[in-house]
């Protein structure tokens, strides 16, 4: 049991790493007071330039293309609802519009087209250690990039200054203009780091988890990074639990005919998003649960005088 266990949970850690990407970067955006709904545009705008980038760079640049990307498909919904005030949702939502248009005309160009794909890292020692060892220790460097990103975004968000200032202008963004933070400029700041998180998670999935182009291969990982968020509560850790939790999924029903279990394959390929709809709706009865945690200005436009 042991035996088939170990590849799952290895496999599991790398298919919600796009997750941990795209929610750690929804999470700040949100943080902000800005909820952005064009995360899988994103992430399949970062996942065309990513693939395009890793043709001619290799991975790591492949990686950095889909940051720029992601960044740049953002910067227009920033405009628009921090400058000139429209809908954050509905601008959201057309963003993800444009990202899948926009990805599948770049991407026709990168059909049939491959890369050789990234290796595993073993730690010395460390993947050695019995059953963790192979799970937590044999994993390609994006994966304890995830990690790091993780590390680095939970502890400025508790611990820091600028952390402060981001939870502030989410939670009272009058109070904060009024004491002299410029609302405006740290909300386009968030809202485009949000891009380029969603843009490397879009660009691990074309570059490294199937280093192929394939049209919306996202497959609705944006949207379970939102609703990531929710289920999180706006708390990282709870984040890297919840990505993890729907990353099983995702593999479990891949696995689900090899176990035995005899299902159809469409009625499993759904169990991740039904999974997803599930919590959500069992998160929503806890309303003292979200109001205390929930950023007071979400959604809300901001206009200085």
């Amino acid at each position: 049991m042991i035996e088939h266990l170990i590849p799952i949970l290895a496999v599991t850690l790398a298919a919600a790493t796009p997750l941990v990407f795209a929610g750690l970067g929804e999470l700040v955006t949100e943080k902000s007071g800005v909820i952005n709904l064009g995360v899988e545009g994103m992430m399949l705008i970062g996942a065309v330039a990513g693939f395009a980038g890793a043709l001619q760079w290799g991975v790591f640049g492949g990686l950095i293309c889909g940051a720029l990307g992601g960044m740049l498909a953002s910067l227009p919904f920033a405009f628009l609802t921090l400058s000139l005030g429209t809908n954050q949702s509905a601008t959201g939502l057309a963003l993800t519009i444009f990202g899948i248009g926009l990805s599948a005309f770049i991407g026709q160009f990168f059909v049939s087209q491959g890369l050789p794909g990234l290796q595993p890292l073993r730690i010395p020692l460390l993947a050695s250690i019995p059953f963790l060892g192979p799970i937590l220790f044999t994993q390609t460097f994006v994966v304890y990039l995830s990690w790091l990103a993780f590390a680095i975004v939970a502890w400025v968000l508790a611990r820091t200054r600028w952390g402060l200032i981001l939870r502030a202008v989410g939670e009272s963004p009058d109070a904060a203009h009024a004491i002299g933070y410029p609302v405006i400029r740290i909300r386009y700041l968030a809202t485009l780091f949000g891009g380029a998180m969603s843009g490397i998670g879009g660009a691990y999935l074309s570059t490294v988890y199937t280093p192929l182009w394939v049209q919306n291969m996202t497959a609705g990982r944006g949207w379970i990074a939102v609703a990531l968020v929710v289920f999180a509560t706006w708390k990282p850790g709870r984040l890297m639990f919840g990505a993890y939790l729907f990353g099983g999924m995702t593999i479990l029903q891949l696995h689900a005919q090899g176990l035995g279990i005899a299902l159809p394959s469409q009625l499993l390929a759904a169990v991740p998003y039904v999974a997803t709809i599930l919590v959500l709706v069992l998160i929503s009865r806890d309303r003292k649960l979200l109001q205390q945690n929930l950023p007071a200005s979400l959604g809300k436009p901001f206009i200085s005088n």
